[in-house]
């Protein structure tokens, strides 16, 4: 090796030690990502509700890393308990969910507090869940009681919050412990959701004292609002429960941790990912260098042909492969919205019910099936990260509105 390449390798070993340092040494980025996991200390993880609960509970909290049915079949049957589930969404199988009811019929509780469920569980309790917000951006919410002595614990929630509520209870069963109010700063064309609407309920079940407690607002128990003055919302929700030994769902969560492949492992452990990154960058020098010393094989030039259809394939498979979900569904958000303006003229800056309405007609689908797609987009706009699920459910949406379309 002449004194050139020396002098070139040496500078390259430079510049990759001081990016490791620089990369080593800068502060983290805030993690706003949904979490509501025990042990998450993020802004929407449940690190400081969890070790609340432990002051407060005169038994040890169990915590389930399994499914309902899983965690429920060995559980004693002889004492109550309280199960916890707290996540920005929850959807019970059919067997979770007949687990889930049978638990409650033996006289012990539930505890959801979540911004949409679905399953078996939701047609079972008869309710459903709604989200109230002016287009993209999210308005505060009011968080009360029912009852009237509660007024001074209620708490105005004004960020990192979606605010949900009950389209639907069944109102012969139910009883509505809480609500959520949203004052609306400007009207919006046929808006009918009123502004205040019920958001905490009780569902007795069975003939043992049993009960659902079903509650909109997860944002309320995570560790920036129970940080900042909102502590005795939270409080006041759990005075509600019943004092039974707590069994705290740690599976059902956005944040929980799973580990399927060695290399997902490597790449969560900061000393072994700047391992396996150094192995890397070693290997590609080597290749460099070892290449300039050996004769490239000439290689056959075969036609130019039209590649286009395996480049899209390739690109495709490289986001899907790398869990991009939020740049494919970016990019196929504004494909879907560029086609509107191109084939139909309607303005997409505001998706509102106006512009559903006039979709609906210009498209010839139905008003019910293009509110959805509409609303899903924008629910999709408002989160921060993205799942298999969200983009595979948009996908659906998609191709059904613009099948023969399009």
């Amino acid at each position: 090796m002449d004194k050139r390449s020396k002098i070139a390798l040496y500078a390259i070993g430079a510049v990759i030690v001081l990016m490791m340092i620089a990369e080593i040494t800068k502060p983290k980025a805030l993690n706003w990502r949904d979490s509501y996991t025990a042990a998450d200390k993020i802004p929407l993880g449940c690190y400081v509700l969890f070790n609340e609960l432990k002051a407060l509970s005169d038994t040890p909290i169990k915590i389930a890393t399994k499914s309902v049915f899983e965690t429920l079949k060995d559980a004693e049957s002889s004492k109550k308990t309280l199960s916890i589930f707290i996540n920005n969404g929850i959807g019970f199988d059919k067997q979770d969910s007949e687990s889930l009811i049978k638990y409650v019929e033996k006289g012990n509780s539930v505890f959801i507090s979540t911004n949409h469920i679905y399953g078996v569980l939701s047609d079972t309790l008869n309710i459903r869940l709604g989200t109230q917000g002016n287009g993209l951006f999210k308005q505060p919410a009011l968080n009360s009681f029912t009852s009237p002595s509660l007024k001074p614990n209620e708490r105005l929630f004004k960020d990192v919050i979606e605010t949900s509520f009950f389209t639907s209870v069944d109102t012969l069963n139910a009883v509505a412990l809480g609500t959520s109010k949203v004052e609306k700063t400007e009207k919006i064309i046929n808006d009918t959701i009123p502004e205040t609407n019920t958001n905490f309920i009780k569902v007795p079940f069975g003939n043992n004292n049993g009960a659902f407690y079903v509650h909109t607002n997860p944002f309320a128990f995570s560790n920036y609002h129970m940080l900042n003055g909102n502590d005795v919302y939270a409080a006041t929700v759990f005075s509600f429960l019943p004092k039974h030994q707590i069994i705290w769902d740690n599976y059902y969560k956005s944040g929980r941790k799973v580990i399927r492949s060695p290399l997902r492992f490597v790449l969560q452990n900061q000393a072994l990912k700047w391992a396996f990154y150094i192995a890397m960058l070693s290997l590609i020098l080597f290749v460099i260098f070892k290449g300039k010393r050996t004769q490239r094989i000439i290689p056959v030039i075969e036609p130019l042909k039209n590649a286009t259809l395996d480049f899209t394939r390739t690109i495709g498979y490289l986001y899907y492969q790398h869990g991009d979900f939020s740049n494919i569904i970016n990019n196929k958000t504004q494909y879907f919205l560029e086609q509107i303006r191109s084939k139909y003229y309607l303005n997409t800056n505001e998706l509102n019910e106006k512009f559903i309405a006039k979709l609906a007609i210009k498209s010839s689908n139905k008003k019910e099936d293009t509110k959805a797609l509409i609303d899903y987009l924008v629910y999709l706009k408002s989160k921060s990260n993205h799942t298999e699920a969200d983009l595979v459910q948009l996908n659906k949406l998609i191709e059904s509105f613009t099948k023969s379309k399009i």
